[in-house]
């Protein structure tokens, strides 16, 4: 991994691209010609990103079955997990997304997209520093997958942890977000890697740079005619309601294909953030995707020249900007939903009600925020203080009603729980960790923004540790 800043560039970059027009319906990422020298097989088309979307697939079956745990120790459903993570076996069916009413999917099994794929292979190999014991990207999941094999519906609530969450969102980073700003728009633009005047492997019908760059948008999970939609339209396609249907099927055919009619996870959070109309994250990545490719096409199958290179890079350095700020808004809203839960369950304590339904939401809140801030920092960047910060205020575990919360992980794979300052003072830390996506990632949407409590509750607490714990 390299490890270096370069927020200034991005930054530039994407604000370039936040007052595009948007494109005609007929600019989609579908068809592109052949331009491999020699070519002698029957396609005509050059456009290939089915393992990655296969991928999407895994990982939203892999998200539902972290929720079916009755409690108990379960091998069965261990394996079945793992199979959707680490396997490659044949006949996996898509557990998820399933069609819902009217909006009718095409594909009812993995292979049916792309056969012999995985997550496992293709997530983080680096050492998460945000949880206990430094463990990779890898070794991580599969950790998470085994206490959820054993949770009642993926939820500990113990320990406080939501595994069908925590999962879910690391590997929106770990998997797609790496993927893409630290190999496919990284390492592969070199003039080295991934040739343009070579097919990317024998006989295949694009070149390396070609197949590459579509691989990188395989992963942003987002349909094909994203361009001619809105994000309230791409908002209903992922979650299959309203008129999605006729959003989503461009062909007319009844059906929405997998492959490039569905919006799914990274997509769906930047297009959820958009619709405030003060972020144009999915616009903004899939129009760079679509004018890289153009350029792809324009070079018909030659060396790419420094200067298209060079070009590209600007394309990639958009999609990066953009992707992180989505990551960084997700941590955004969800340190507000936490904060929001406290609030409402320190009330309720002091009452002396019952606390068990906002609990449950607390819990699942959390992991969405560990999940995306463990995310955030998978990409090409070093996070620096920036995440050594972020790691200390959200911590291993959430703060639980006893003021405990989870500091290690034993050799056997146990919690260790210490105590914290309380629930009061987590609170804060919630509306720090909203300040620092602002000062670090100048975040627009800001979903669930309580910043303008934070001085209140500063004064509050006055000079307490846990108020100047950063």
């Amino acid at each position: 991994m390299k490890y270096k800043y370069q927020k200034l560039g991005l930054a530039v970059a994407a604000a370039a691209f936040i007052s595009a027009p948007v494109q005609a319906a007929d600019d989609v990422y579908g068809k592109f010609p052949v331009t491999v020298k020699d070519y002698a097989g029957s396609k005509t088309n050059s456009v290939s990103y089915t393992g990655q979307i296969a991928r999407q697939v895994l990982h939203d079956s892999l998200k539902k079955l972290a929720g079916k745990g009755n409690g108990k120790a379960n091998p069965k459903l261990k394996a079945e997990m793992m199979s959707y993570y680490a396997g490659k076996t044949k006949g996996r069916v898509i557990i998820a997304p399933k069609s819902k009413g009217k909006f009718v999917i095409k594909q009812s099994g993995v292979d049916q997209i792309s056969k012999k794929k995985n997550l496992s292979g293709k997530t983080f190999k680096g050492a998460i520093s945000g949880m206990p014991n430094n463990m990779t990207g890898p070794e991580l999941v599969k950790f998470w997958i085994e206490k959820a094999s054993s949770a009642q519906k993926g939820a500990d609530m113990a320990n406080g942890y939501n595994y069908p969450q925590l999962i879910s969102k690391f590997i929106m980073g770990a998997v797609f977000y790496n993927q893409v700003v630290d190999n496919y728009l990284d390492e592969n633009l070199s003039a080295k890697k991934k040739p343009n005047n070579k097919p990317y492997k024998k006989g295949a019908p694009y070149t390396g740079k070609e197949h590459s760059w579509d691989e990188a948008f395989g992963y942003f999970g987002i349909p094909a005619h994203a361009l001619a939609l809105s994000p309230k339209q791409l908002y209903a396609i992922a979650k299959r309601k309203g008129k999605a249907v006729s959003y989503a099927d461009k062909n007319g055919d009844g059906k929405i294909d997998l492959y490039k009619e569905m919006v799914f996870g990274p997509a769906y959070y930047a297009a959820a953030y958009d619709r405030s109309g003060k972020t144009s994250y999915a616009k903004n990545i899939t129009k760079a995707f679509l004018d890289g490719r153009k350029l792809l096409a324009s070079a018909k199958g030659t060396v790419l020249s420094d200067g298209q290179r060079s070009q590209l890079r600007k394309y990639a350095a958009v999609v990066e900007s953009n992707w992180q700020k989505s990551l960084a808004e997700s941590v955004f809203k969800y340190a507000g939903s936490v904060y929001k839960d406290v609030k409402k369950i320190t009330a309720t304590l002091d009452k002396k009600g019952a606390t068990g339904k906002a609990m449950k939401k607390y819990v699942k809140h959390w992991g969405e925020l560990k999940g995306f801030s463990l995310a955030l920092q998978t990409g090409r960047t070093n996070l620096g203080e920036t995440g050594v910060r972020l790691n200390r205020l959200i911590g291993f575990g959430p703060v639980m009603l006893n003021s405990g919360h989870v500091v290690d992980i034993d050799s056997k794979g146990n919690y260790v729980k210490g105590q914290s300052s309380g629930l009061k003072e987590y609170m804060v830390h919630m509306l720090k960790v909203q300040k620092l996506m602002v000062d670090k990632f100048d975040v627009k949407a800001r979903n669930n923004d309580r910043l303008a409590s934070l001085a209140d509750m500063l004064n509050k607490l006055g000079s307490g540790s846990a108020a100047e714990n950063d």
